[in-house]
């Protein structure tokens, strides 16, 4: 049976606010005026942090929170969430006992969009619901709807996954030459992510093979120094050729390549000359 809070007038109570990164950094903040450590997380005082009312419904509606002033702290930096890091991170929001360390969950989600508006950042909070408003139903397409090395793919990922180290780097065209036994060519639409320097955890999806170096879709810091370690991992381009020549997995290909497409019903007989 979980805790009747405030059942008394005076209680000692304290809300927390955890983020999960998907990069595995956990974050953890509290409205208590002292550090709190309770479910394996150090939480930091965060005085400023102001939480509103959390509605929660047993409809499909998405419920609803918000937090003012946990985005201002110095364990949160601008730089981070301008690079994206906290995108996607989950978030949970609860109530702790700063005496015990008994503690509840009231709210789960993840980060939306984040924006910047007169140098502040605000974090828009997606309900878990949210995932019940996704379209569970597939639509026709001719390439492979699956993700490459997820489910439906059955591919297994380590395979196609190399450790590789950042050999030279060309800022102008934003690429990297890599030193790995994978063919750069092999390397196009996929991931490759920082295991060292100032883009540690953090992954970036390769555009493009140019000049023997590979493009990257996110700017890379001017600090970045060759010698740098990295795990990539192969692309695809979802084709059928491909799926079937390079990795004999046509069987497991998630598309209709030969399915007409909608220009067949607007065709018409025509006479024989």
């Amino acid at each position: 049976m979980s805790r009747i809070w405030f059942a008394s007038e005076l209680e000692a109570v304290a809300t927390f606010w955890q983020l999960l990164r998907r990069d595995g950094i956990a974050l953890g903040f509290t409205t208590h005026d002292h550090d709190l450590w309770f479910g394996g997380l150090l939480h930091r005082a965060t005085p400023g942090m102001v939480p509103s009312s959390i509605r929660r419904s047993a409809d499909f509606e998405p419920d609803s929170a918000e937090v003012h002033g946990a985005l201002t702290h110095e364990a949160i930096s601008a730089s981070d969430l301008a690079e994206g890091r906290f995108d996607g991170a989950q978030v949970r929001i609860g109530l702790v006992d700063w005496e015990t360390g008994e503690h509840e969950i009231l709210y789960r989600g993840a980060i939306g969009n984040v924006t910047e508006e007169d140098s502040r950042f605000t974090a828009e909070l997606v309900s878990r619901k949210a995932d019940l408003l996704l379209d569970p139903v597939p639509r026709t397409s001719p390439a492979c709807r699956a993700v490459f090395c997820g489910p439906g793919c059955n591919l297994n990922g380590v395979a196609y996954t190399h450790e590789a180290t950042v050999a030279a780097i060309d800022f102008d065209a934003n690429a990297l030459m890599l030193d790995t036994a994978a063919a750069p060519g092999d390397l196009v639409g996929g991931l490759l992510r920082w295991l060292e320097g100032p883009h540690a955890g953090t992954a970036m999806r390769i555009l493009a093979e140019a000049a023997g170096g590979l493009v990257l879709d996110t700017p890379l810091d001017g600090s970045l120094a060759a010698g740098l370690g990295v795990v990539v991992r192969e692309g695809c381009d979802h084709t059928l050729d491909t799926c079937a020549t390079r990795f004999a997995n046509a069987l497991n290909f998630q598309g209709e390549p030969f399915l007409p497409g909608n220009d067949l019903l607007t065709r018409y007989p025509t006479p024989v000359q």
